[in-house]
């Protein structure tokens, strides 16, 4: 009798052991995996084996396979079967958390969340799972851009963790909501509730890894807000701050011990992940405040990281962090004079967006931006232009649609005869009155360009005064760039206007933050000048010196010029429709006007 018992163990233990060393072989040998698992169904198990074979091959079927309606067939069996067996939660809630993956892997979001509602309803005594759940409902209501959703079941969640003991994960669930709030830009319910986060990080006592990834998302909520406001001299505290947590955390060892309690089952990413998000917020910091050079060694190092990490680990938010970095590096290079190399990155952008068809809805205006930019570093004005519309049409981020307008409008005022459509754009970004966002970079930005038009009308007097606005607000947050673009401008107003000295004054320190950052097109623009001043002013040694590096920051930049409308990746100017092209076509040597450059 008792061997009869025994029986079904022992099969069933056999033919899981047989599926397992299968499934973790080296390659795996997913198809005899299933094999075995799909055996266990020919001795009629009980139904508890029944159900957790039918997880098991839906899990299996799912992760490595493209047969997803078999997988979803099984996965249906284990969820209907598990909700009629009582203490049987791990294998009832897994089964409906990899179903709705897979409802939402086929678009098929309408069931997967009342799948998820319904587990959610019935997983309210089995704290791990409940909250796991309401992380993944919120999740899709936010990939769906239904923010207020997802910040409704952040703030449930938070609350139940609070009343099962759990502050650590309340802590996540409130901070997760932040990040969402900071994205809507309801920035006026965003900082109680980080106030209210800092005291629950600061006060929870527990596991120091966990307690330091808490401070790091904290952190990284804090110095993203700050560079979404443009306060770029404002954050250094918060980045300090951050880039020591990270050293901390990275000398701490995994601890194996489990929490205690189950509600705390959680972490907010990997170790190596936090790494590669602090250098990318140490990047977007860089390229703000005109720290070229800083941010283009943050960056390799990032990429070098997110390499290694890619080879082990196929997450997506690594292949988001990645754009994200060449993102920002691809303005650097424009900046520096290295725009073939900009275009080339541009295209592996566009690679990356090919892979995931996610990552080019979420990314594809900053792409049509990156082009638009590229075009007026090569005086492709038309393209720039077709660029930047097709990126206002893409995008719905109030920061970005008014970075894409400024750099518009800079185009309208260089191409001279658009001054209906140049009215109608400076109308809506206006420094003095409404401006459309918080940032105030951008709205320094703004008087830069309003200082820039008012230069080319001839109306200097009031030149100087949108000028000196942006130069008041540039210095009160570092924004080295502004500083520098504003002062070389207002040395040409007083070059123009004969007073020389006064534009010596500006048109050197322009010269020296320049070099420091370093912008090319500054320091063509500011050795010119001074090669002029330095002749008016009967300096003739200083003006020798200032001819002979305008005539190489020329050579330099004409060499780019060549180089980068060369490549077949030039073509990518006159894509502005559908997903990035597959295969850029090579043309036949530059077609764009040098005269810009000279």
């Amino acid at each position: 009798m008792a061997s009869n018992v025994e029986a079904p163990d022992r099969w069933y233990l056999a033919l899981l052991g047989f599926a397992e060393h299968f499934r973790t072989s080296s390659p795996p040998k997913i198809r005899l995996c299933v094999h075995c698992l799909q055996a266990v169904f020919q001795f009629k198990p009980p139904q508890r084996i029944e159900a957790r074979t039918h997880l098991q091959l839906g899990s299996v079927l799912y992760h490595h396979t493209k047969n997803s309606d078999l997988a979803r067939s099984h996965l249906e069996k284990a969820w209907y079967i598990s909700q009629q067996l009582p203490q049987f939660e791990d294998v009832k809630f897994e089964a409906a958390s990899i179903l709705s993956e897979l409802f939402c892997q086929q678009n098929l979001v309408d069931s997967a969340k009342p799948l998820l509602r319904k587990a959610i309803q019935i997983s309210q005594q089995t704290p791990y799972w409940h909250c796991r759940l309401l992380f993944q409902l919120a999740q899709l209501h936010t990939l769906e851009k239904d923010l207020v959703s997802a910040c409704d079941l952040l703030g449930v969640g938070a609350e139940y963790a609070r009343v099962v003991g759990s502050e650590y994960t309340r802590a996540l669930f409130l901070l997760s909501k932040g990040m969402l709030l900071l994205m809507e830009r309801k920035l006026g319910e965003v900082h109680p509730l980080l106030t209210l986060c800092g005291t629950i990080v600061e006060n929870w006592q527990g596991n120091p890894i966990q307690k330091e990834s808490l401070r790091v998302f904290f952190l990284v909520l804090q110095v993203t807000h700050y560079l979404d406001a443009g306060q770029v001299k404002s954050v250094k505290p918060c980045l300090k701050q951050l880039q020591q947590c990270i050293q901390t955390i990275s000398t701490l060892q995994d601890d194996e011990i489990l929490p205690t309690n189950p509600a705390d089952l959680f972490h907010w990413l990997p170790k190596e992940h936090m790494c590669v998000l602090v250098y990318l917020v140490t990047v977007m910091h860089s390229m703000q405040a005109g720290y070229l050079e800083k941010a283009q060694k943050y960056t390799d190092k990032a990429l070098m990281q997110l390499e290694k990490l890619k080879m082990l680990d196929c997450s997506p938010i690594l292949s988001t962090f990645q754009v994200i970095l060449l993102e920002h590096i691809i303005m650097c290079r424009l900046v520096t004079g290295h725009k073939a190399t900009a275009l080339q990155e541009i295209s592996q952008v566009c690679q990356l967006c090919q892979q995931s068809p996610r990552l080019f809805t979420n990314h594809a205006a900053q792409l049509h931006t990156l082009l638009g930019l590229y075009c007026i570093s090569v005086n492709c004005m038309d393209n720039a232009e077709a660029q930047f519309t097709t990126a206002l049409r893409l995008t719905t981020h109030q920061e970005l649609w008014t970075y894409i307008v400024t750099n518009l409008a800079s185009v309208y005022i260089r191409e001279g005869n658009r001054h209906q459509e140049l009215y109608n754009l400076l109308e809506r970004i206006n420094p003095d009155h409404n401006f459309p966002v918080s940032s105030h970079c951008l709205r320094a930005a703004a008087f830069y360009i309003r200082g820039l038009l008012s230069f080319f009308q001839g109306r200097y007097n009031e030149a100087k005064r949108f000028l000196r606005e942006t130069l008041k607000m540039s210095n009160a947050e570092d924004l080295n760039r502004l500083t520098a673009c504003s002062l070389v401008l207002l040395g040409h107003i007083f070059y123009v206007l004969g007073n020389h000295r006064e534009s010596n004054n500006m048109v050197v320190p322009a010269m020296q933050l320049a070099s420091k950052i370093p912008d090319m097109s500054v320091q063509l623009w500011s050795s010119a000048l001074l090669k002029d001043l330095n002749k008016a002013l009967g300096n003739g040694r200083d003006a020798h010196e200032a001819t002979q590096m305008h005539q190489n920051f020329s050579q330099q930049l004409l060499q780019d010029h060549i180089a980068a409308c060369s490549l077949p990746e030039h073509n990518l100017i006159s894509w502005t429709d559908g997903p990035p092209p597959v295969q850029i076509q090579a043309q036949n040597g530059p077609t764009t006007s040098l005269a810009s450059l000279l």
